[in-house]
């Protein structure tokens, strides 16, 4: 990751999706794989071991791959699919999957210092340079939010809701947060560019915030 709390492109592995065709990081895909029974699972961790399937954070597409069985393409074999998956089904549970994810990264930050909280914390870090990626409830007062800037070089994130974010901090809401850049950034910079992908947020003015962008949008 860049000093900016981005994630750098350059000779990062390239993967196809098996909907679009068409062929990105593997940051802003969700990958697949067959367990036991010949049915895929998703691998939001990317550690799961076999052969990876891929396809873009994106809940149309995920819902295509269902729809025209696109995995059975993918194995070159008829592969089974949970009934539960249609009708947004499969999309759901990944966007569950990665909102976990994406708050269990934020805790983890917080408590190794690299994140706070709290409007006045969030504005004085960003000041001095400390805060890397700028993150704020998407519910929050539009208002209140663009008192807040992303920093030069730094990241926004948009797709969580107040209460979403806040039990990342033990609070029961929170609107404005900061990350400093580290390891643990990283990871929840590349999983909330999913989670966005999944729930089709923006955030805001693309000039002053730069949202974390999946694959493909």
């Amino acid at each position: 990751m860049s000093r900016g709390g981005r994630t750098k492109d350059r000779d990062e592995p390239q993967r196809r999706c098996l909907v679009t065709g068409e062929t990105g990081p593997k940051q802003g895909l969700i990958r697949f794989v067959l367990g036991p029974d010949g049915a895929p699972v998703p691998d939001v961790l990317g550690k799961l071991p076999g052969r990876g399937f891929y396809v873009a954070a994106d809940r149309g597409a995920l819902g295509r791959a269902v729809a025209k069985r696109m995995f059975s393409k993918g194995a070159k074999a008829p592969v089974p699919v949970p009934p539960e998956w249609a009708e947004g089904g499969l999309a759901d549970l990944v966007e569950g999957q990665l909102l976990r994810r994406v708050q269990d990264g934020i805790a983890m930050a917080r408590k190794a210092g690299l994140a706070v909280s709290g409007y006045e914390k969030v504005r004085g870090w960003l000041e001095s340079g400390e805060g890397r990626v700028l993150v704020q409830a998407r519910d929050g007062s539009a208002r209140g939010k663009s008192k807040l800037n992303t920093p030069p070089g730094g990241r926004f994130i948009g797709c969580l809701t107040g209460d979403e974010l806040g039990l990342s901090f033990g609070r029961p809401h929170v609107i404005h947060a900061a990350l400093a850049a580290g390891g643990l950034t990283t990871r929840v910079v590349e999983d909330a560019g999913k989670l966005s992908g999944l729930r089709g947020t923006g955030g805001g003015d693309p000039a002053a915030r730069k949202e974390v962008k999946p694959y493909g949008r």
